[in-house]
Order: C-alpha cells, then structure tokens, then sequence
C-alpha cells in the first residue's frame, strides 16, 4: 500500500474518532426536536412554513442566474475584441463587479436606487434578482471569456470560409461547443447562487433563511431549526448538482455521435 493511501486511511479514520467523540460530548437532553418533528402538529406547521421558502429561493436564484448568463455573455464579448480599448470595457466591469461584497451590493440596490429617481420602486424580490445578477455576471463574463478563447482557431477560419459573419460564426460555431466546455463552472455558479440567495433574507425576502430566522425567533428553538435549513440547502444543491452532471453526460452523449 502506497504512503499517500495510508496517510488518507489515518486521516479518515481520525475524523471518525472525533465525530464520535463530539457526538457523544452532546447534550441531547436539551434538545427539543418535537418543533420541527413531522409527528406533532407543531412540528408539521413549522417545516411546512420552512418550506414554503423554497419556492422563492428557487424563483430568485433561477431568475438571476438567467440574467446573469445573458448579462455575462454581453460583456464577455467586449473582452474578445483586438481593440485594447473595447477590452477595457470588459476589464473595469470585471473588475469593479467582482471588488464589491455581494451584502453590499444588495443593500445598495434596494436602498439605494430608489434614492437615485423617484419612480424606481423595487421590491425585495427583484431587488434580491438584481444584486445578484450583477455580482454573478462578472463571473460569468470571465467563465464565457474563457470557454469562447478555448476554441481551436481552425474552427474560426473553417466557418469563416463558408461565409459566415462575426454573430452567424458566434451562434452556429463558437457558442456550441463553448457551451460543452463551460457548463461545469455555469452549473457551479448556480450552486453559488442558491446558497448567496440566503443573503438576500437581510432586506425581508422570505426565502428559507429568513422564515428560519422568524422560527428561530418564535420558538427559541436555533439548533433545531437551523438543522432542517441545512438538510433543505443540502437537499436542493444536490438535485441542482444531479441535474447539472445529466446535461453534461448528455451533450458528452451527443457530441460523441
């Protein structure tokens, strides 16, 4: 057996010890799990009301990530261009979008904006939608930057000798087989969204961090709460996760046709 093997063999095995021994160290005396229990009435009322955050956490981070593709791809393209100049634009909007903590941005939106003009009246929804369109497009510009730079050159000239234009070539040639190659860090993205989404319960959206936090607050009752809004998280990023391996395991499938 090879020394990195055992080395991993001690370290899995010494983090089982101490799981067993924190677990044993508890308390469970002092808990009262009847609150979030599918067994009492009180129980079914509180985990329906958690749930019925996950729509809206879903609804939200569904809607900025759509958003925020279409958003990064616009400005994925400035990068791409000979002139320094057009490059810029997509640098400063990296740059500047990626320097500011996502909290702030949404504080800033839903705050903020309506300071700016006295028609703008956003709710929390969209403004959580905005803040986080905007903070995940920068990455998302620099991921489709990078997955349109990967193309092999001899496509680029392969479809610029059958005629095709900047946009025909970017549709028909480009844009499908960076798609293939840059799903994984979008389907990471998404992941990231869903968790960020949990920020957004600051400014009252009543996504699952918040109505915990209301539970939390009428039941006195943390631990237990805020275990079933880690199992809800946990459950939700591993269909997303599921989902995202499918489509790359299918367009892998269709691309080897």
């Amino acid at each position: 057996m090879r020394l990195s093997s055992v080395i991993g063999w001690v370290c899995f095995l010494a983090f089982v010890a101490l799981v067993s021994f924190l677990f044993k160290q508890l308390n469970w005396d002092d808990l009262a799990w009847y609150v979030v229990s599918p067994e009492t009435e009180t129980g079914r009322r509180n985990l329906w009301f958690l749930v019925g955050g996950v729509k809206y956490t879903l609804l939200m981070s569904f809607t900025a990530i759509i958003i925020s593709i279409v958003l990064g791809l616009l400005i994925a393209l400035p990068g791409l261009s000979p002139s320094p100049w057009v490059r810029m634009i997509n640098r400063v909007y990296v740059e500047l979008v990626r320097a500011v903590p996502i909290l702030v941005l949404i504080f800033w939106v839903y705050y903020g904006l309506p300071i700016l003009h006295d028609d703008i009246n956003i709710n929390v929804f969209w403004a959580g939608v905005i803040a986080l369109a905007l903070s995940d497009s920068a990455f998302e510009a620099e991921i489709f930057r990078a997955g349109i730079q990967s193309i092999d050159r001899g496509q680029l000239e392969a479809a610029d000798s059958i005629g095709l234009g900047y946009f025909g070539r970017l549709r028909y040639v480009v844009l499908p087989q960076a798609i293939r190659r840059i799903l994984p860090p979008l389907g990471n993205q998404l992941v990231y969204m869903l968790k960020m989404s949990s920020l957004v319960s600051v400014i009252g959206m009543e996504e699952l961090t918040r109505r915990a936090n209301e539970l939390v607050v009428s039941t006195y009752r943390p631990l237990e709460i805020y275990t079933v809004l880690v199992l809800e998280y946990l459950v939700l990023i591993l269909i997303v996760s599921m989902g995202v391996r499918y489509l790359e395991y299918r367009l892998r499938a269709n691309e080897s046709i």
